[in-house]
């Protein structure tokens, strides 16, 4: 895959998981942009090894919400 179609999926994914953030917590778009860029979900979805890119927005959310809660990213059961 192409690193323009790379940052192309991370940046909707990341757009999605904001737009969340804001709604869910009525967070202004500069607060849940930065609160979003500064988790642990964000930097590995940034590194194309984990393949994240690929997850739907809702799923990173999730994983982004699981973070905030436990205070640290917990590996979710399937």
């Amino acid at each position: 895959m192409s690193d323009e179609k790379l940052r192309y999926m991370m940046d909707l994914i990341t757009s999605d998981v904001v737009a969340a953030i804001i709604e869910d917590t009525g967070a202004s778009p500069q607060e849940a942009m930065k609160t979003f860029y500064n988790s642990g979900v964000f930097e590995r979805l940034m590194d194309a090894e984990t393949g994240l890119y690929s997850q739907s927005g809702g799923y990173v959310y999730d994983l982004y919400k699981n973070e905030k809660e436990h205070g640290r990213l917990v590996q979710m059961e399937i």
